[in-house]
């Protein structure tokens, strides 16, 4: 997908994007300085131009989608910057698609959670040893946080 910068290709319409501003970068077909100096009208530029859910990575996580209010996702931290921690939030993603929630509900839970699991295994091992099966490791504890909150809010 990052090969072109020029011409959206045919894509299915529930998607998200999930970039790190180098690939970001070759998505619009500018530098990564330049992403990371605007990461705001970045995210939206993506949005607009590939008609779907963004989740711009990196510091200051953003969450966009054509049409919806930028989100800035707090939490998450400079440990989660190791290989494969992308896939994690992208297969969080994908699950969230899968149960058809839709695209920008869908990355924004995803960011969110993937974040909060980071910081948790962040906690654990410490940010500079921290690995992508760390943010695995952490997952269920998140989840389990978030369906007491939902049962106590239901009660």
């Amino acid at each position: 997908l990052a090969q072109s910068a020029q011409s959206a290709p045919k894509m299915p319409a529930a998607r998200i994007l999930t970039p790190h501003p180098g690939e970001a970068a070759r998505l619009l077909g500018a530098a990564a300085g330049q992403i990371q100096e605007n990461r705001e009208k970045s995210v939206r530029e993506l949005a607009e131009k590939y008609r779907c859910a963004v989740i711009l990575k990196g510091a200051s996580t953003l969450v966009a989608a054509h049409g919806r209010e930028t989100v800035l996702i707090g939490g998450g931290n400079p440990g989660m910057a190791t290989a494969g921690s992308g896939d994690v939030l992208a297969g969080i993603a994908g699950a969230f698609l899968a149960r058809k929630i839709p695209p920008f509900e869908a990355a924004l839970a995803a960011a969110f959670i993937h974040a909060a699991a980071g910081d948790l295994a962040a906690a654990r091992t410490g940010m500079e040893s921290l690995i992508a099966s760390d943010i695995i490791g952490a997952l269920p504890e998140i989840f389990s946080g978030i369906e007491r909150n939902e049962d106590e809010k239901g009660q």
